[in-house]
């Protein structure tokens, strides 16, 4: 280069660096006009203390830009608003999903690198996973993650499902029918030699406790492994927003950011409504089995919606998020005489609920025809809508339960997946 050739060394190796850092920068086109220009300006002026000074500076931005900071470009940002099993974070050329809580009392964190093609990470030995993105192919395991899916539009991916029966969505049925998805066997034995077969570019689990062998056998395979912990959040909306941990490996956060707004903002108005309603009825959920009675906790996600719904769960103080166990008397003392039965179990029907336990006639509930469910929303294949999509949209499940307990503010309304049994 004749203008490196006149100057002396020193300057020449200033020009070096100078080059050096523009083109980490990413200025590949001008980086030698831009050095250029700043070298000969200073070097006119012959103030080198400058020059260095000015170095100094880029090479602080040039180990801010390389550090591990978020990139903060609006279309990509990923604002977990809800949720609390996972964060992700952006980096030049590649972001980090965190998994907090792959199950319930886990203490390990998971991380998930998630590359741009072509990015090679300084150290992959940091992460559970490493995932070029976006992927085209894709292994879930549970109904939960279906939806979320449909809603980004990439229900295509899906090549591989264990028990394809518990598949309610009419879409992805057809796709089934058509053998586009493959059958993978049970959730806790996959097929490992069909899933080699087809080979994804992802397998989404998930894991009641750390040790999950099939996925431990699957990651051995080559085939990158998460997991999706999404049930075990407790807010409605916390489970709802998991659809932005799918779009992440889709390279799809604007519209899940969309998608998660409309939810959150039609959960949010509903809730509203409901505090209009004059009166909060008693709610009594869950049924017996084997001669106990198990219900929600006050804390779980069955819970929040009753009160998101303005009712009165009688068990409300309860602690706890998931279900505890009660004696028949305990239940009758203090809910033989609440207004409203939701969630009985797996009955479809008052007749069953009757011959399962002939009690289930002493509670007012029952006798004034006020016993909801969600059981005869079913798929083609027996699998419960609601176990599937409700996670996902947990605005018409509000809607339905204020249906429930105060039809006169949603005179019009039609129940999505909940019924009265008759």
């Amino acid at each position: 280069m004749k203008f490196i050739v006149k100057i002396n060394s020193d300057y020449r190796i200033i020009l070096s660096l100078l080059l050096s850092v523009f083109a980490r920068k990413k200025l590949f086109t001008q980086s030698h006009k831009v050095a250029k220009n700043i070298y000969f300006q200073l070097f006119m002026i012959q103030k080198p203390f400058l020059l260095i000074s000015i170095l100094f500076v880029l090479f602080a931005c040039k180990n801010e830009q390389e550090s591990p900071s978020i990139v903060n470009e609006q279309t990509k940002n990923t604002n977990i608003e809800f949720a609390k099993g996972f964060d992700i974070s952006y980096y030049e050329g590649y972001k980090v999903i965190t998994l907090k809580n792959a199950w319930p009392g886990a203490e390990k964190e998971f991380k998930y690198a998630l590359i741009d093609n072509g990015t090679v990470l300084d150290s992959p030995e940091n992460y559970d996973a490493i995932v070029t993105v976006p992927i085209d192919e894709i292994v879930v395991t549970s109904t939960t993650h279906i939806p979320s899916l449909e809603m980004l539009e990439v229900d295509k991916s899906l090549i591989g499902f264990p028990n394809l029966d518990y598949i309610s969505s009419e879409a992805t049925r057809k796709r089934i029918t058509d053998n586009q998805i493959t059958e993978l066997g049970r959730n806790q034995d996959i097929n490992t030699e069909v899933l080699i077969e087809i080979n994804p570019d992802l397998v989404v689990g998930f894991a009641v406790d750390g040790n999950n062998k099939t996925l431990s056998n699957i990651k051995k395979t080559g085939i990158p492994v998460v997991y999706n912990s999404d049930w075990t959040e407790t807010s409605p909306l916390g489970k709802a927003e998991w659809i932005k941990f799918f779009a992440a490996f889709y390279n799809k956060e604007a519209e899940a950011n969309r998608l998660f707004t409309e939810i959150k903002n039609e959960y949010q108005k509903a809730k509203k409504l409901a505090l209009q309603a004059k009166s909060s009825p008693t709610v009594l959920s869950g049924a017996m089995y084997k001669d106990v009675w198990h219900l929600p906790q006050g804390q779980s996600w069955a819970a929040q919606f009753i009160s998101d719904a303005n009712g009165n769960y009688i068990w409300k103080d309860t602690k706890g998020t998931g279900s505890f166990s009660l004696s028949l008397e305990s239940i009758l003392d203090k809910a033989e005489h609440a207004e409203i039965w939701i969630g009985p179990s797996y009955y479809t029907n008052l007749n069953q609920l009757q011959e399962a336990h002939a009690v289930y006639k002493q509670f007012d509930a029952f006798k004034n025809n006020e016993v909801y469910s969600f059981t005869n929303k079913v798929g083609e294949t027996g699998g419960l809508l609601y176990f599937e999509l409700a996670p996902n949209r947990p605005d018409i499940v509000l809607k339905d339960i204020i249906k429930i307990l105060h039809p006169e503010l949603l005179p019009d309304y039609e129940f999505y997946f909940f019924d009265k049994l008759k």
